[in-house]
């Protein structure tokens, strides 16, 4: 079904966006905004032919832009060969289908351009799930619109009946695959969950990369972690979550996790179809919110990020704000405070100070100790093993452990530390 609105490789589009004080800033249009429409079309293999800009006091019920500028899109779409237009802002099914008709071409809004990319980048079968349900969900109030060619065959012996028959068919079944779907996405949620118990029981720190799509996220975890997860110079580059082990320092190994890049007017099918990964974050023990440094537009960018982790009941969740690609930074003064360090992922600068900064917010207070547990004091091993990093056990006239522990197990088995 949402083939039909998929991008091809070779389409020519024009852009169009309205401006407009009764839309919100999440709904609005902006030359900004149309320039990050291009790349995502550039992202999506599509040529951008040009671009219009409505500025208006409210949008028009019925053709959203305006009878006029719609009449101008539609002689530029023709003059330039376009065969599809995108809107930046988000369109109603029944505008949809209007300026489809209208305009005589395929019209789509931002919103099924960027589900069009995540169906495309998506690479594991949790991240097909969760865009084949964002994608289900945002079919499903169109197919009205797509049925709207059998309406118009009045009288047409059979065809009010069957058309509305087969719309309702369809809507079934698309319910029918909402609900595989997001009973599919639970198992996940219930697979993370257990893992996630088992870090917590082992008390393994989590650290998670979150940012604007492109500001280096990848970049930045395979800089940290030796990995060689690709990083390539484009919007969306990796929908699916990667996990590395990060070891700190001696007493401190995290697990550190990538995330789907953030961008402003995300879908709101993709933030609910992503909560089973993102969610992670709401468990995260630190995020690192990566920051383009070398953006000019950074801060509109790092507030749709904190908006998002906001959203996803991850505000009180520590964080550092790591300016990243300041050797690309042409202002005077680099973003600096507490809880922000800058760096290029890239050329490694800064790295070494990032290390540090994490290692002071999850590593403070930890220490390796030996320890001499008296065999009637068997049971400490036990929480030793639940509770720290145990490295070595010898059985001699007591039990002698090697372990690296927190200020709260140190607590319970302080009295058995073997000083050097």
């Amino acid at each position: 079904m949402f083939e039909k609105t998929e991008l091809k490789e070779i389409n020519r589009a024009v852009l169009a966006g309205l401006n407009s004080p009764a839309l919100s800033q999440e709904e609005n249009a902006c030359d900004e905004s149309l320039d990050e429409l291009a790349a995502l079309l550039d992202t999506a293999g599509g040529l951008c032919l040009g671009t219009v800009l409505q500025n208006r006091a409210a949008p028009d019920p019925r053709t959203f832009i305006g009878e006029g500028k719609a009449a101008e899109i539609k002689e530029l779409v023709q003059r330039l060969g376009a065969d599809i237009v995108i809107f930046d802002n988000p369109l109603s099914p029944s505008q949809q289908r209007v300026l489809t008709e209208e305009l005589g071409v395929t019209v789509m809004d931002r919103a099924a351009l960027i589900l069009d990319i995540f169906a495309k980048r998506a690479r594991t079968s949790e991240g097909r799930l969760q865009v084949a349900l964002a994608q289900y969900k945002y079919l499903l109030p169109r197919l009205t619109g797509m049925w709207k060619h059998l309406e118009r065959q009045e009288g047409a012996i059979g065809t009010r009946g069957p058309g509305e028959t087969q719309m309702e068919t369809d809507r079934r079944i698309i319910h029918r695959k909402i609900n595989k779907l997001e009973e599919e996405l639970k198992d996940v949620r219930r697979v993370r969950a257990t893992q996630r118990e088992r870090r917590e029981k082992n008390e393994v720190p989590v650290v998670a990369i979150v940012g604007y799509t492109n500001a280096g996220k990848s970049t930045l975890l395979n800089a940290l972690t030796g990995s060689d997860i690709p990083a390539n110079n484009r919007l969306f580059d990796t929908l699916d979550t990667t996990t590395r082990t990060l070891d700190l320092s001696d007493t401190c190994t995290v697990l550190i996790s990538d995330t789907v890049g953030f961008i402003s007017k995300l879908p709101h099918q993709l933030v609910d179809a992503f909560k089973a990964t993102l969610e992670e974050l709401t468990f995260a023990d630190l995020l690192l919110h990566v920051i383009d440094a070398s953006d000019p537009g950074w801060r509109e960018q790092a507030a749709v990020v904190d908006r998002l982790i906001q959203e996803l009941g991850a505000g009180a969740t520590p964080r550092l704000e790591v300016f990243n690609k300041c050797d690309k930074f042409v202002g005077d003064i680099l973003p600096h405070g507490e809880d922000m360090v800058s760096i290029s992922a890239r050329t490694g600068a800064g790295l070494d100070h990032l290390r540090a900064a994490i290692a002071q917010r999850l590593d403070a207070g930890t220490r390796r100790v030996e320890l001499a547990l008296p065999y009637d004091k068997g049971g400490l091993l036990d929480q030793l093993y639940r509770e720290a990093k145990v490295e070595q056990v010898e059985y001699a006239d007591a039990i002698l452990v090697t372990a690296v522990c927190t200020p709260k197990t140190l607590g319970r088995v302080g009295e058995y530390v073997v000083e050097g």
